[in-house]
Parts: structure tokens; sequence; C-alpha cells
């Protein structure tokens, strides 16, 4: 039969071999860090402003803004919604595979690359 491990031989909660983290922090090594990490790191940043477009709550209004036609030009952040034709924006560059929420009309899209060249969403379900 084997004895339980006495329970002052286990480290507490929140103490690593540096010492005491601090509350709400996380610590990752370099080495276990996945490639992924470091690409999503290279993504561009933006700062959204609220561009007034009220079909959603006031929380998530900078995220949607109205398609203002065939004049209207996509920044790299944004993706039209083919099912409502609403323009979602996202705080990072987008890039093929990334998945987006249409919240005016609940739809979930995928972003992919067309033959064009340019980023599209399509409806996952």
């Amino acid at each position: 039969m084997v004895e339980p491990a006495d329970r002052d031989e286990r480290p507490a909660v929140g103490v690593c071999s540096a010492g005491p983290l601090p509350v709400g922090s996380l610590q990752v090594a370099k080495d276990d860090m996945a490639p992924e990490a470091t690409a999503e790191e290279s993504r561009q940043r933006y700062i959204l402003e609220d561009t007034g477009f009220d079909e959603v709550p006031k929380k998530y209004r900078k995220f949607y803004r109205k398609w203002k036609g065939a004049g209207d030009t996509l920044a790299p952040n944004e993706v039209i919604c083919p099912v409502c034709k609403v323009v979602i924006r996202s705080t990072r560059e987008l890039r093929p595979g990334d998945r987006v929420y249409c919240m005016p009309c609940m739809s979930r899209l995928v972003v992919v690359r067309t033959e064009a060249g340019s980023l599209e969403a399509r409806v996952e379900y």
C-alpha cells in the first residue's frame, strides 16, 4: 500500500521556485511558447472608435459600422458580413482562418482569402 505524501511537502498554490506570483499574473517561459503565439504578436493592433452603429448594445458599437456602398474600402481589420452587409471590425489585423461574430444577424463567420487576394467572411453556421 502506498502512503499518501505529506501535505507540507507540496508547494503552496501560486508559489514557484522563483517565489510567489503576484495576483492575476501568468508566467510563461519563452521555450513553452508555441509558434502560433509569436505569429499573434506580429499582428497590427488598431484602436477602434465608436461609429454610432446603433443596432447592437453600446458596449459593442465600436466593433461594427454600416457599409457605405461601392466606394467604401475595408481596412485590414475589417470584413463585411455576407448576411446583413454590416462591416465587422477587430482590434487586430484579420487573417484567413480567424473567426468573427456578427451580432446584428447572429452569424458566426470565418475569414478566408479570395482569389483576388482580399479578405472575405464565409458563414460557418
